[in-house]
This record gives structure tokens, C-alpha cells and sequence, in this order.
């Protein structure tokens, strides 16, 4: 299948678990888009973490300490990752290497999360 592997809705339990993980409010337009897959993962490789997942690539990279207020939502299996802001409901999608996590660095990569979706394919937006 061209774009990426589906994967079923995260359940309630699922994104609360994920909140709880991250010690976070979560941005509504992930968890809408949990609501409909559990992340994704496109042929291209770039990833939005399921709630399963979230949690431990937060902690991980140490998120909180390197850029409080941001998220990190997905990588592009490369290297870089993919942040939004918690406190912005219309945040746009931040890029960021995952070894250098300085807010001042980010670059913006879309205006939105839902357009950052729809840009990643097709079969990524469904």
C-alpha cells in the first residue's frame, strides 16, 4: 500500500495513558488524529508516534529539560524530529535534529498539524 500502514484508533485508555506518560497536555489535533489511527508511518519514512509510544521518545530525548512547552510528535527516521507546541491548539509543526532540541533552532516545516498531515500523502490524511 503506497503512504503508509494503516493502524487502528487509539482507544480513550490509550491517549491517557500517553498524557499520563508525558506529563503533558496533549495538542488536540494529535489526539484527533489518534482518534482515527494510532500514529502512522509512511513509505517515506517518516513517523507520528502512536500513544504507545510517545511517552518513552519524550523521555528519551529528554524533551522537557531541551524545549518545556514542546512535543515531540514524530521523526523522519533520520534524525530529525517532529515537535509541536502543547499550549497551542494551531501550532505549527517544528523540525528540529533530535541532538540539538533548542527551540531557537527549530525550523517551521507547517503552518498546522492537519496540513503537515495531509502534505505527507494521501493515504496519510485518511
Amino acid at each position: 500500500m503506497a503512504g503508509s500502514v494503516p493502524r487502528p484508533a487509539a482507544t480513550p485508555d490509550d491517549v491517557a495513558r500517553a498524557r499520563a506518560e508525558t506529563a503533558m497536555s496533549l495538542p488536540a489535533p494529535l489526539v484527533a488524529l489518534w482518534s482515527m489511527r494510532d500514529g502512522l508511518h509512511t513509505e517515506s519514512g517518516v513517523a507520528v508516534y502512536p500513544t504507545g509510544d510517545i511517552g518513552e521518545r519524550n523521555a528519551t530525548y529528554e524533551v522537557a529539560r531541551y524545549a518545556p512547552g514542546f512535543l515531540l510528535v514524530g521523526d523522519d527516521g533520520g534524525g530529525r524530529g517532529f515537535l509541536l507546541r502543547v499550549d497551542d491548539p494551531d501550532s505549527a509543526v517544528f523540525s528540529s535534529g533530535l541532538g540539538d532540541l533548542e527551540p531557537a533552532d527549530f525550523a517551521v516545516v507547517s503552518a498546522d498539524f492537519a496540513s503537515w498531515i495531509e502534505s505527507l500523502g494521501p493515504a496519510a490524511s485518511r
